[in-house]
């Protein structure tokens, strides 16, 4: 999306060739390297839905959860790489630039496909950022919890309310908004990155752990029995919402084209990000792996729908702490790298609709920090609302594989595929266009499948729940 200021113009407009300070494209040099694109994944990717995941083997078994998680990381890690060399248009070395996945979406595809790519990915952004939210203020209710169990005994009713939490998450986040763009943003996504590796590798320790100490839990290879008090038609829906939520695990396509965006154009952007991409997925797959698997063995098929919570709040107390400011710090980060994208599209409208308006466009510096106005009012009230939107709808599990089920398919598969294929000019009824389109319809179904049963999810906790009571 080009904006209406003149650092967007391109070298020709503005009169002069690539130099030290500008890019080819007129835009200020991009500094980004194959390091800071791989933080930016990993920290976009290993979310909150690594806390869920032992509860997926629990509702889908030994041998289903395994396959699983090899078969989405495989896809997205395929799917990615085609999109890296969407990022330049026509030619994925040599062409024009498009700064953000709409932009190429439009390039590839068109205008009616880019507005329908628009309502999913930022639909599905915001939704994270709601979803990020809750879960903060679960893993600060769970630090509270903690400290109130060691210091009056595991018999002491140390309930406490979730939304003070999610409040003190807001102002932070009002602050850390004011970040211009995701230029800007490589410190927070590497602290943000460590974070998420410490946070899944104590999640291990704690697993193994509990292993040691109490032998492995009950499990089996197709997950929860189907007994009395679990039928079968309930499994079914468990194991649609677990698919749900492995999908939102690894959904991180929507803001590939935002990272490669950052990086240095020598060697080539699409060489790089096919890298960083390699790396973060395998990375991620990893730990996954490691937190499905250990968590799955160590609770059994009684794994809660966030791990880190499970493991009761027994010493060492201040273990479980440190994770649960780990996840803190991680989605204080993430948040930002999931929101940057949509701040960027609402503000880049707002020059082009208003390019007279000061409002808009002037940036005024305060203590050497670029400040201006239509960004410091629109990304509070965007953290606003989301935060109110969070306090009236805190199902993390359900919430988790409603948004996985209905973005991966078209975000994480549909576009990417399309465009690659439009762009590499693959001949329809090919033998790679027939393949690609039927990895795309099994996507399709998988989505569909997750999206009822988390749909089923979210209606039976709505029935039961009051809104503004969360409570951990």
């Amino acid at each position: 999306m080009h904006n209406g200021s003149s650092s967007s113009l391109s070298v020709t407009e503005r009169g002069y060739l690539p130099s030290e300070k500008f890019d080819d494209d007129g835009r200020i040099k991009r500094t980004g390297t194959y390091m800071s694109a791989t933080a930016h994944i990993i920290t976009a990717v290993i979310g909150s839905g690594v806390l869920s995941l032992s509860w997926c083997f629990a509702q889908l078994g030994w041998i289903a959860g395994s396959i699983t998680l090899v078969l989405f990381s495989v896809i997205t890690m395929f799917n990615s790489i085609l999109l890296t060399d969407c990022y330049r248009s026509p030619d994925p070395v040599t062409g024009t630039r498009n700064y953000t996945y709409m932009d190429a979406v439009k390039s590839n595809l068109g205008t009616l496909q880019y507005k329908l790519c628009g309502i999913a990915q930022y639909g599905v952004l915001t939704g994270i950022t709601i979803g990020y939210t809750t879960t903060t203020a679960i893993s600060m209710a769970a630090i509270n919890k903690s400290n109130c169990f060691h210091k009056h005994g595991h018999q002491a009713d140390c309930h406490v309310h979730n939304n003070s939490f999610m409040v003190i998450f807001a102002v932070i986040e009002i602050i850390l908004s004011q970040v211009p763009n995701f230029h800007k943003l490589s410190p927070l996504s590497v602290i943000a990155a460590i974070m998420s590796f410490s946070y899944s590798l104590i999640g291990i320790g704690l697993s193994i752990a509990k292993i040691a100490a109490n032998g492995i839990g009950k499990t089996s290879l197709t997950g929860i029995p189907v007994g009395k008090d679990f039928s079968g038609m309930e499994k079914m829906w468990k194991t649609f919402s677990a698919l749900g939520d492995v999908a939102f695990a690894y959904s991180f396509c929507f803001v590939l084209i935002e990272i490669q965006d950052t990086l240095k154009s020598s060697p080539p952007e699409n060489k790089q990000m096919k890298k960083a991409t390699a790396t973060g997925i395998m990375a991620s797959t990893v730990f996954y792996m490691l937190c499905g698997v250990l968590g799955y063995a160590a609770f059994g098929n009684d794994a809660p729908g966030n791990f880190l919570t499970g493991f009761g709040f027994y010493d060492p107390f201040w273990l479980i702490d440190v994770a649960n400011i780990c996840i803190v710090i991680h989605l204080l980060g993430a948040y930002q790298v999931l929101a940057q994208p949509f701040f960027g599209f609402v503000e880049s409208f707002a020059r082009k609709k208003w390019p007279q308006n000061k409002l808009v466009t002037k940036e005024f510096s305060v203590c050497g920090i670029d400040i201006n106005m239509f960004r410091l009012v629109w990304r509070t009230m965007y953290v606003i609302v989301t935060t109110i939107i969070a306090m009236i709808f805190p199902f993390f599990n359900d919430f988790v594989g409603l948004l996985g089920a209905g973005t991966f398919w078209p975000l994480s598969v549909y576009f990417p595929i399309e465009m690659y294929i439009s762009q590499a000019k693959i001949r329809k009824y090919s033998f790679a266009w027939i393949w690609m389109q039927i990895l795309s319809l099994a996507c399709l179904i998988v989505s569909l499948v997750a999206a009822v049963g988390s749909t089923r999810g979210l209606i039976t906790s709505v029935q039961s729940f009051k809104p503004f009571e969360s409570v951990s």
